[in-house]
């Protein structure tokens, strides 16, 4: 493989730099050295804008960008022919948000509107993998843009030759087609990657799911995906709900930390279990089992449906359309069970 510097600087410090770089090529001074690159620069800056904002942008001006300002990773000023906006960019890789930096950077964002006049662009920029729910659960003002908005960018601007440009192009796409391998990879071969471009996929279908990594107390762990529990998704005052441990279909009460009594989470576990046994055997929904171990916490898994059941057989290749169809059908179970009891 030809060396690529991003397969080297792979923090997202080295990130930031490239996308400083980016903006930097926007400004129109910067077109006579490569005005493919300048144009590139300026559809990123304008695309940037529109997240948060419907003006219609006839032509960049002026572009100012750098690293670091009060903490910020990315700052641009942008001049255009109708307006100034001060763009705040928060640069995320696989690391996630935290504590309270968006709230900070908003408010620098408006102390600078205030003093300036500039419009407050406010972005999330991901180039990693997180599932939406979580992705959008704190921005606030924020709005993201996403790995998949990068790559649409290159799909426009073809002909740039500048080899640090090709180089943070080849490793993002070349990031994006591991995650959708899953696609036509025999499914007993799946790594984590592959999981999470499943999950991925699968949040394009239902809109109440939520992946993320479990970590386990041995220090291993998991890609999970579970569906979020609605309102009537409860018995006995708990939640239940289905959940996706990389690989195995999981019936699931969630206690949320209130319940204690070890006896008392057994029978909660247990009698659950037991209607949801009975129901599918009404319905000779053979493929509903017992889990080989049953554990006591607050969140149990009370029923299980074995990947190849619900997946496709592990020395094939997915089915995506038969895989949806039937996680609605569980769905639908578990929805009558719990109405039912």
């Amino acid at each position: 493989m030809i060396p690529n510097i991003f397969d080297i600087a792979t923090k997202e410090l080295h990130q930031d730099a490239f996308i400083v770089w980016l903006l930097k090529w926007a400004d129109p001074e910067n077109k006579k050295y490569d005005p493919l690159l300048c144009a590139c620069g300026q559809d990123f800056v304008k695309q940037l804008i529109a997240k948060q904002s419907q003006d219609s942008i006839s032509s960049i001006e002026k572009v100012k960008a750098g690293r670091q300002k009060d903490n910020i990773d990315i700052w641009a000023e942008v001049s255009t022919t109708e307006n100034s906006y001060f763009i705040i960019i928060e640069d995320k890789i696989f690391s996630k948000q935290h504590g309270k930096q968006l709230v900070k950077y908003e408010e620098h964002g408006e102390l600078h509107a205030l003093e300036t006049k500039f419009k407050s662009i406010y972005i999330y920029l991901k180039t990693g993998s997180e599932s939406i729910i979580e992705m959008n659960s704190g921005l606030s003002n924020f709005k993201s843009f996403i790995r998949k908005d990068f790559i649409n960018i290159f799909k426009r601007h073809e002909n740039i030759s500048n080899n640090i440009f090709l180089d943070f192009k080849s490793r993002l796409i070349r990031l994006d087609d591991g995650y959708k391998a899953f696609n036509s990879s025999i499914i007993y071969s799946w790594t984590e990657d592959y999981w999470i471009g499943f999950y991925e996929f699968l949040e394009t279908q239902f809109s109440d799911l939520n992946w993320s990594f479990v970590n386990r107390r041995d220090g291993s762990g998991f890609w999970n995906a579970y569906f979020i529990p609605a309102i009537n998704d409860r018995w006995n005052g708990h939640s239940v709900y289905l959940q996706i441990e990389q690989g195995r279909l999981c019936f699931k009460i969630n206690t949320d930390d209130s319940e204690k009594d070890r006896t008392k989470l057994k029978f909660l576990r247990n009698a659950l279990g037991k209607i949801i046994f009975d129901k599918a055997e009404i319905l000779k929904i053979n493929e509903i089992q017992k889990p080989k171990s049953l554990g006591i916490g607050n969140a149990m898994t009370v029923a299980v449906i074995e990947s190849e059941t619900w997946l496709g057989p592990s020395d094939s290749i997915i089915d995506k359309e038969a895989v949806i169809n039937r996680l609605k059908r569980y769905r639908a179970f578990l929805g009558d069970v719990l109405r039912s009891n």
